[in-house]
């Protein structure tokens, strides 16, 4: 049997010695590792390198991370995971509207990220894919092949918003919570906030479809079991 490809990484940081130890950890745990210092190079090394995740610090020179993401966000779906200051939470919940998977706050422990990277890694790999098709009224997931329909027409979806409308179509109409949706995403230890910027994504992505998703005030939300 051919032996796996190792996961590429790419961690973009411009404090040389978190870098360092980033790198470190995450080479000891089989990743393969390349670092961006600026914005700029981070996207240089985005289109060059292929990576499979990119570990993201939002405060970069040349280029925000933000604006990195947005780039990156206009033509692919690679996992993004945040590295953020505890002070920045505007831009923490910018970055999951713009369609980052997840996020983690300075000061971290490194073996925190390298689980962090794993977990995400999980959700957008073959480790959440079930032979499975989910429909509720016009809105069909299919976690095998990774693909998204709604109204008939195919939506692209990053990893999380796959995974979270799956779980919309699954509970067929019925409320979830923000804490039951972040657990079940495997993001039980971030902000509820959090849910509300993937569900604002997904609406996004949905385009006119995203309407079916309706918000129920201080519980959660559900799929509304409608057609068009």
């Amino acid at each position: 049997m051919k032996p796996m490809a190792a996961k590429r990484i790419l961690v973009v940081e411009d404090e040389a010695r978190i870098a360092d130890v980033l790198e470190r950890y995450l080479r000891a745990e089989g990743f393969v590792t390349e670092r961006a210092a600026t914005g700029t190079r981070a996207l240089e090394l985005w289109r060059a390198f292929r990576p499979d995740l990119i570990l993201l610090d939002l405060m970069l020179p040349e280029l925000s991370g933000l604006e990195v993401i947005r780039t990156i966000r206009a033509s692919s779906d690679v996992p993004v995971l945040m590295v953020t200051a505890r002070a920045e939470e505007v831009d923490r919940l910018v970055g999951l509207e713009l369609g980052a998977d997840d996020y983690i706050t300075k000061p971290f422990s490194p073996r925190e990220v390298v689980a962090r990277v794993r977990a995400v890694l999980r959700r957008a790999g073959g480790s959440v894919r079930r032979s499975r098709i989910y429909r509720a009224g016009d809105v069909e997931v299919d976690l095998e092949r990774f693909t998204a329909r709604c109204g008939g027409k195919p939506v692209t979806l990053t990893p999380t918003q796959l995974r979270l409308l799956a779980l919309l179509v699954q509970a067929e109409g019925r409320v979830l919570s923000r804490h039951e949706l972040l657990d079940q995403l495997g993001e039980s230890y971030v902000d509820v906030r959090t849910v509300d910027a993937h569900v604002k994504n997904l609406r996004r992505r949905l385009g006119p479809c995203g309407t079916r998703i309706e918000t129920v005030r201080g519980v959660g939300y559900r799929l509304s079991l409608s057609t068009f």
